[in-house]
């Protein structure tokens, strides 16, 4: 697989493979965790999430810079390994849940977030810089961007397994504490808390038939009722602090594997430091100015992609949990059972597919047939845009989402197949392979040396600004008809792909 490819490759591979499970441990869970630790219904979880997702892109512009200026590297993203540790390990620390001192105990969340987020921007973008260095060499530079698939699979590899993991500790703890899995029960739990379930309502009834389920008696009285809740809400959460010290396990090996291997990768100051003494000049003002015009567009137009692809981890999560009937896997000792699941489908066709379009694309290119990596950025938009059609004829006739709140939920019989999601990621793993790996490519390409870490910042700031606005998402889907919320994102992509298209002969005259 990596043969033909330079030795450096595998290394940095693996080094993100382990990041990235310990990542997407946390970020399988993560809305729900805020919406059930906090009691959040409304926008406020997605918009932590969407303002945590921005920043892990947008301070990458900020590690490049960093990287750029200083020309360490490998310091810098040996740096960001060690903040993402620390802040996986304050999100790790159980605390009390329904949470009693709301400021104090949101604001230390959010500052284990923002120390991920940062660690995140030290390594993400600087890894990505120094594997583009990889294939300056012109022995590599036509494998250029099967390098960045095979990189993108490994990443997914890492991710393939995180939800499920997150899931077997929250469910295992669960367990333990002698309750079960259910999915409508910790939002019930706070609702009645909070007193907001009207007498004689079929969501107090629904809560009530679930409670008395989990305590395993025919009816609970109302005192009865709230300490259940209070310990329902407590053990749940606390299964997920759990899987997130997960991460921390996974980004110690992530460290030991990067800090073993340093030495195979490129030091992108020492190669410029080469080029100069051999008599080369730097790139003229005005290619450096064409180049970025280039960049900037495609950052302009991918951040559609991002805002809808992204979605995976608000409303599609939320779509799972609320509407889809639950995949359930009995492994004897627990039943595999949450939403989270799900996630496990998008890097699962990433990793069996990149190999298929791998050998697709090689197939063209030996008969001349190849698309430019722009043209193939386009096409992906398309993909998603198709994706998400099959959203919205799948969820025509399902009550929007405050018929479902005055239900206190859907039964198993009311939920849509869970074939509808995976068929969805199918279609969106598709068009992620045509744009995030051959984009990182394209950057790689495309950048002046100079500022390669900084356009790989950059690449993943556009990104950062599409998932700022992740929460607009949310609300489509808390106040349209949820058929017409995944219209929108339709439209959004069908944009992006008119524009992307509208300027491909010019980015392939510039990438050459």
């Amino acid at each position: 697989m990596f043969k033909n490819h330079p030795k450096g490759l595998l290394a940095a591979s693996l080094a993100n493979m382990g990041e990235r499970f310990g990542f997407y441990v946390m970020i399988a869970i993560l809305l729900l965790f805020l919406n059930n630790k906090f009691g959040f219904s409304g926008t406020q979880g997605a918009i932590i999430y969407s303002s945590f997702y921005a920043l892990i892109y947008g301070l990458s512009l900020v590690g490049g810079k960093i990287a750029d200026k200083t020309k360490k590297y490998k310091p810098t993203i040996t740096v960001g390994l060690v903040l993402m540790t620390f802040g996986y390990l304050l999100l790790a620390l159980p605390t009390e849940t329904p949470v009693q001192n709301m400021p104090l105990v949101l604001t230390f969340t959010c500052f284990g977030l923002f120390t991920i987020a940062f660690g995140n921007g030290l390594f993400k973008g600087n890894l990505q810089a120094v594997v583009g260095q990889l294939y300056d060499d012109p022995k590599y530079a036509h494998k250029r961007d099967s390098g960045f698939q095979l990189f993108y699979m490994f990443i997914n590899i890492g991710a393939m397994f995180s939800p499920i993991i997150a899931v077997l500790v929250r469910n295992l703890w669960v367990q333990a504490q002698g309750f079960t899995f259910n999915a409508d029960l910790p939002q019930l739990s706070h609702r009645f808390l909070k007193g907001s379930l009207e007498a004689g309502s079929d969501a107090l009834a629904r809560f009530e038939s679930l409670a008395s389920s989990q305590l395993d008696v025919a009816s609970a009285d109302p005192e009865t009722l709230t300490a259940f809740a209070h310990k329902y809400l407590n053990v749940f959460t606390t299964g997920y602090h759990y899987a997130f010290g997960v991460a921390i396990f996974a980004m110690l090996i992530s460290l030991v594997i990067f800090l073993v291997n340093k030495k195979r990768l490129p030091d992108p100051a020492a190669k410029k430091a080469v080029k100069l003494e051999a008599g080369i000049t730097e790139m003229d003002i005005k290619e450096v100015k064409q180049r970025l015009y280039a960049l900037f567009a495609v950052f302009g137009v991918v951040f559609f992609f991002w805002f809808s692809f992204q979605q995976s981890g608000v409303v599609l999560t939320l779509f799972a949990n609320e509407y889809t009937q639950m995949l359930k896997v009995n492994l004897g000792f627990t039943t595999l059972e949450g939403a989270e699941v799900f996630g496990t489908f998008n890097p699962l066709f990433v990793v069996f597919l990149t190999p298929v379009v791998i050998g697709l694309f090689g197939w063209l290119r030996a008969r001349g047939k190849e698309p430019s990596t722009p043209r193939k950025i386009g096409i992906g938009m398309g993909v998603a845009a198709l994706a998400f059609l099959v959203m919205a004829l799948g969820s025509i006739g399902l009550p929007d989402a405050t018929e479902r709140a005055a239900m206190g939920g859907l039964s198993d019989a009311m939920r849509v197949t869970p074939f509808l999601l995976i068929g969805t990621y199918f279609i969106l793993t598709i068009a992620e392979l045509m744009i995030s790996p051959l984009g990182i490519s394209f950057v790689s390409k495309v950048s002046p040396p100079q500022y390669q870490g900084l356009m790989q910042g950059c690449w993943l700031t556009a990104a950062g600004v599409g998932n700022f606005l992740l929460f607009f998402g949310v609300m489509l889907y808390l106040n349209l008809p949820l058929w017409a919320a995944w219209l929108v994102f339709v439209a959004a992509l069908s944009l992006s792909m008119t524009v992307m298209f509208s300027m491909v002969r010019w980015l392939e005259r510039v990438a050459k």
